[in-house]
């Protein structure tokens, strides 16, 4: 089957060459890679040409993370999509081969595969892509939490269920109950790993975490996080980030930036929560609970492939 990659970029020049690089050296070469940019006005668009992509744009007053999306895969030949972020890069050379296997298998709608930070990311930051994808594939998922910064779709399958294009996030968390809803699986494939990288101020962690409240609100019309909520769920993330700090032997390099990312991340959370309702659902725990304190199951190491040696930046 033929394989388009949709990447959705706005000022990316520091990340996408080393995303292109790595599909490169993909076992797995796609047919085509389609760049959604909305406005890039550094060297994003520049070096993505470099690499021969097909860049789409997409007018940032009219710009939603659903909209770009279906600009991208309407741009798309491949029977599969695969949708990256800018700002993440392989780990191996079987990414893509990887993260479509499941697609193999007529019941799954959607793959997606593991997210790890890098040296820059924060260390609370990291706490949380360690919770939200764990080191163990699930590939028949009991709940539709997944994300569009590595993950795969059939064409077919958006070509009958496009992007909700007013959510201020978590389209894709929309797409996969939709999917879910219709009797199909969602796939966690944790031997497909992306490094993800945020590089964001306070504000702008606040800004993302509120723009999420404000899609889950409207995606589960019955949720809601109030001030209590906030403050409890805040402090129970310090205390396990301290935790977890203090057993990996990094506590007093990260011992203001914990406080200052959770405060960020749950103030941004309330503001964009409003609507009373019931809490317990499995999406919301994914989101927002700590960590916990036990250690990670620690899995058999399989060889996944080769890794990808990356240059400081790398263009062509």
């Amino acid at each position: 089957m033929s394989l388009s990659i949709v990447i959705r970029s706005f000022n990316e020049e520091e990340h996408i060459g080393s995303l292109l690089a790595g599909i490169g050296h993909q076992s797995l070469q796609p047919t085509q890679i389609v760049l959604v940019d909305s406005g890039s006005t550094d060297r994003t668009v520049e070096i993505a040409q470099k690499f021969g992509v097909d860049v789409v744009t997409i007018d940032p007053e009219s710009f939603s993370f659903g909209r770009s999306l279906n600009l991208g895969c309407e741009a798309a030949t491949g029977d599969l999509i695969v949708i990256a972020s800018a700002h993440v890069r392989p780990e191996y050379d079987t990414w893509l081969e990887l993260l479509t296997a499941p697609l193999a298998d007529e019941e799954v709608a959607l793959a997606y595969g593991r997210q790890r930070g890098d040296h820059r990311t924060r260390f609370s930051e990291a706490q949380i892509l360690a919770r939200w994808f764990p080191n163990r594939s699930d590939l028949r998922q009991d709940h539709p939490f997944c994300n569009n910064a590595n993950a795969a779709i059939r064409r077919a399958s958006w070509e009958g269920q496009r992007y909700d294009e007013q959510l201020t996030g978590l389209e894709d968390l929309a797409w996969a109950r939709e999917a879910i809803e219709k009797g199909s699986h969602i796939a966690y494939v944790a031997e497909a790993p992306v490094i993800h990288v945020h590089e964001e101020s306070w504000s702008q962690v606040a800004n993302r975490y509120r723009r999420e409240a404000l899609a889950h609100r409207r995606i589960f019309h019955d949720q809601r996080i109030g001030m209590f909520d906030a403050i409890r769920l805040c402090a129970a993330n310090i205390v396990s980030d301290y935790y977890h700090a203090i057993r990996d032997g990094v506590l007093f390099s990260n011992l203001g930036s914990i406080p200052a990312f959770r405060a960020a991340q749950f103030w941004g959370t309330y503001t964009g929560f409003s609507e009373q309702g019931a809490v317990t659902d499995a999406v919301r725990r994914r989101f927002y609970y700590p960590r916990g304190f036990r250690a990670p199951r620690q899995e058999p190491k399989a060889e996944i492939g080769s890794p990808i040696v990356y240059e400081e930046r790398h263009e062509p």
